[in-house]
């Protein structure tokens, strides 16, 4: 779906009603200097504040990240969603109803609004047949231990155990069974999916979106979660995050717990920055959500070879984040945090202050479960350990484990670098490295361009400015953070420094790109793939002769 035209009014309207330090401020704590606002990036890669918001232009622009913007740009980068996604979360924020300007899909968005509604009057629904059954309700004030304002914070509802009670409810609303079906309510036979369970919402920033629902007594499947929907995306969502963003960023870290119950068991117990996935394993959009917030996420994960392996999977993908991951693994003898809150509150706030490095945790692990008094151990230690630690983006924090694991393998640092690295971490590697790069030239240009554009300097030949007024007014917001008080000379040395440094990481990355590109054709076979590979290695000699 494009937006044009009328989009842009609706753009426009949004920004009037939405301050930009009031948007930025949902996620990051803002202090005026001056006629700006600083903070810290939200991704996490700042020692000290570089993250700059202009209220008078509506801008804003992060030094360390290289990322810039409105409004809308900065909920694209921080939710990591699309144009539209964040269009339509603003219009939400801003009062502002899209179809009203004639663009987009408005049947799309009449069935959103439909899907949204009957959620809405689906919680409200369950949570009235709580209060009305005996034997739920004190399932879940006795067995569950759910306090009153517990049960209301989270919406806790009960599912009747009828068939059609649901349907024949929102039938008398005025809603059709094809609409109940897409919001993920009914079965296949035309009934409630969800029957005699108690009933937890899935709900975001703007509303319920699904459910997650528990039998009261033995069954399978013991749990039930809504199907994924127009709304509902179990690769984004985190369950509980609503509750948890204001604990989250007022104390700096995240508790990721494996099930529901427990995220509801520890707000009540007082830890309330815990959050968890539902019905699938973290995904790197659930960490950068969170990452976005703190970069203090601690995993409360079972200890088992299942829970090892998502400690492996969540190093993996916060490597490439600046996440700072540990691990919560002393539960006092029970099984998960939802057992140790019932057990002694006191013991889970103690637990989530004693997590440990997710490295030193996993590094543990493998060494209980491994025998390093044979060869084969060793072996099998030192691989699983050095693939590990290539996740390990500080270089500082790299070598203090090859260090560990060099002396308990009782062999050199250089033995471990030996070992040779499977092609496919190769490339991500060098894919990670193609990134930061990417990053890095940007600021270059920014710079460049913020310079040229209000530092009066005009003998710089080959930049080219940007039309986008957005982005004019983020590149002023550079050039007076930086560059306002340099005189004349000073920034011609600037600019013509900059444009060489941008000529030659332009240079640079080119030829990393052909050369991943190269590696690539030589799994190919055929006539076409060795032309493009010849004339690959020409343009490489050609850069790297314009490089010397």
């Amino acid at each position: 779906m494009c937006y044009t035209g009328g989009m842009d009014d609706a753009k426009e309207e949004i920004r009037a009603r939405l301050p930009i330090e009031d948007v930025v401020g949902q996620y990051i704590e803002l202090k005026r200097t001056g006629r700006s606002l600083k903070g810290r990036s939200p991704w996490g890669v700042d020692k000290t504040p570089s993250f700059m918001v202009s209220p008078e232009k509506g801008i804003w622009h992060d030094f360390s990240a290289n990322k810039g913007g409105d409004i809308f740009a900065f909920i694209m980068e921080v939710e990591g969603i699309s144009f539209r996604e964040a269009l339509e979360k603003l219009a939400v924020q801003a009062g502002v109803e899209l179809q009203k300007y004639g663009g987009g899909d408005k049947k799309v968005a009449e069935r959103k609004r439909r899907m949204k509604e009957i959620l809405e009057l689906t919680c409200r629904y369950y949570q009235f047949c709580l209060t009305k059954n005996e034997r739920a309700y004190k399932y879940v004030v006795e067995k569950r231990r759910m306090l009153k304002g517990t049960v209301g914070e989270f919406r806790i509802g009960y599912s009747p155990n009828q068939g059609r009670a649901l349907v024949d409810f929102l039938k008398k609303k005025g809603y059709k069974n094809q609409e109940m079906e897409e919001a993920g309510v009914l079965n296949r036979f035309g009934g409630d999916l969800f029957r005699g369970r108690m009933m937890v919402p899935f709900i975001d920033t703007g509303g319920v979106i699904g459910f997650t629902a528990r039998l009261l007594e033995a069954g399978e499947p013991k749990y039930l979660n809504t199907p994924e929907t127009m709304l509902f995306n179990k690769g984004r969502f985190v369950f509980g995050l609503v509750q948890a963003k204001e604990a989250i960023r007022q104390n700096g870290f995240v508790v990721i717990v494996e099930g529901n119950m427990d995220v509801i068991s520890s707000h009540q117990a007082g830890v309330k920055e815990a959050v968890a996935t539902s019905g699938t394993a973290m995904t790197e959009n659930h960490l950068k959500i969170l990452s976005r917030m703190t970069e203090d996420v601690r995993l409360a994960y079972d200890g088992d070879a299942a829970g090892v392996k998502a400690t492996e999977r969540a190093i993996m993908m916060a490597g490439d984040l600046g996440v700072n991951l540990s691990v919560i693994s002393d539960y006092h003898g029970a099984k998960d945090p939802d057992e140790l809150i019932q057990k002694d509150p006191g013991l889970w706030h103690e637990a989530v202050k004693q997590c440990r490095p997710a490295v030193d945790y996993l590094l543990d692990k493998y060494e209980e479960n491994l025998d390093l008094s044979s060869g084969v151990g060793k072996r099998e230690y030192s691989d699983v350990a050095m693939k590990l630690l290539r996740y390990v983006s500080d270089a500082v924090e790299r070598k203090h484990y090859e260090k560990i694991v060099a002396r308990r393998l009782d062999c050199d640092v250089e033995d471990l670098h030996a070992k040779k690295i499977p092609e496919t971490e190769t490339k991500r590697l060098k894919k990670l490295e193609l990134e930061k790069s990417s990053d890095v030239l940007q600021g270059v240009k920014d710079n460049l361009q913020a310079i040229v554009m209000y530092g009066g300097v005009t003998g710089v030949k080959g930049v080219e400015l940007p039309e986008d007024e957005t982005k004019k007014a983020e590149l002023e917001m550079v050039f007076e953070t930086r560059y306002q008080e340099w005189d004349k000379e000073m920034l011609e040395r600037e600019a013509l420094a900059l444009l060489s440094r941008y000529k030659v990481e332009m240079n640079r990355q080119e030829v990393e790109q052909l050369t991943m590109r190269l590696a690539e054709l030589e799994d190919q076979d055929g006539e076409a793939a060795e032309q493009e590979s010849a004339e690959i290695l020409r343009r490489i000699m050609v850069l790297k002769k314009q490089g010397n």
